[in-house]
């Protein structure tokens, strides 16, 4: 099997689910005791969340590339980056390494697609809701037609995310807010809700939905399994 390189600690709360659905997805694949052969480079969040704020977005490149240098120093064979919202400077991450690296959109833009899925909506942070780089590439790479929520309702979705999922909170006043939203996105048309932070799995799970639910954070990990055990 080869190695997988993961790039967390944004926040370190659904890192540690990258790290169980990782070994879950290759025991589950491989059977017996097997789990998967993975790297894991913990960057402090803190610098990151305030880079976020002021929209320094070029040092925050510049810190994702040293990340994914220093996983393929380590004998990372696939590099992957496990949250949404630093998808907004993946480019810099492909320049630095000669690994491949697996974007957490296309795994999900591929699974909505097998399911007869057209349009969509997206829950994340206000980044990954309100910037190109995620709607962007599921329109251009999977012909995805992406609804996000209005202002209002981002603000909210934002603010659970950061506020308390990043440290471990799980509200249920919060679940019912998320619920609201989802509702609204189904009678806008929606056919599916992606939960495009990956902290949210740890508040949204498939039966608290009116919509199926294509979890980013289980489409990634899975993705990153299937490619480590077939290209061995």
């Amino acid at each position: 099997m080869k190695t997988i390189g993961v790039i967390g600690g944004m926040s370190w709360e659904s890192s540690t689910e990258y790290y169980k659905l990782l070994n879950r997805h290759a025991k589950a694949r491989l059977g017996g005791h097997h789990n998967a052969r993975s790297l894991m480079l913990t960057v402090d969040f803190a610098p990151v969340e305030a880079l976020q704020r002021s929209g320094d977005w070029t040092a925050l490149g510049k810190q994702m590339a040293e990340a994914s240098r220093q996983l393929e120093r380590g004998g990372a064979d696939l590099v992957m980056l496990a949250t949404n919202t630093m998808h907004r400077v993946y480019e810099s991450i492909e320049q630095a390494i000669k690994v491949p690296f697996l974007h957490i959109a296309d795994p999900t833009g591929n699974a909505l697609r097998a399911a007869g899925i057209e349009r969509v909506g997206l829950l994340g942070t206000r980044y990954t809701m309100e910037q190109a780089f995620y709607t962007g590439r599921l329109r251009e790479r999977h012909g995805l037609e992406t609804l996000v929520p209005d202002e209002a309702e981002r603000a909210d979705v934002h603010r659970i995310i950061y506020d308390e999922l990043c440290h471990g909170k799980i509200n249920d006043d919060s679940r019912a807010v998320y619920q609201r939203v989802i509702e609204e996105l189904a009678a806008r048309g929606a056919q599916a809700v992606i939960l495009g932070c990956t902290e949210i799995t740890l508040l949204i799970q498939p039966e608290d939905s009116v919509l199926p639910v294509f979890d980013t954070t289980a489409l990634h990990a899975q993705a990153a399994v299937e490619w480590a055990i077939e290209t061995e």
